[in-house]
């Protein structure tokens, strides 16, 4: 059986090793908003996290679109990423 979109999202991020959330979800124009961060003791540079989960979402046939750092979120986060299939 083949995955989900939202299943081979949460797949990518688990294979980095990251905390994420689904801050907005549009499933019918395929497109998710995720708040990404670095777990505690994760070490490597977050431009070089966020490099790695760029390719495997663009391996996926994702569209990408990241903003690290993200200042106008609720949440604390490393990394707010916009992918679109």
């Amino acid at each position: 059986m083949a995955m989900t979109e939202r299943q081979m999202i949460q797949e990518i991020l688990n294979t980095v090793d990251v905390i994420y959330a689904f801050e907005d979800v549009d499933e019918d124009a395929k497109e998710y908003t995720l708040l990404i961060t670095q777990q505690d003791n994760d070490t490597r540079d977050i431009k070089k996290v966020n490099e790695e989960i760029k390719k495997y979402f663009q391996e996926a046939d994702f569209n990408y679109k990241e903003e690290i750092n993200p200042t106008n979120t609720d949440k604390k986060a490393d990394l707010r990423v916009v992918i679109k299939r």
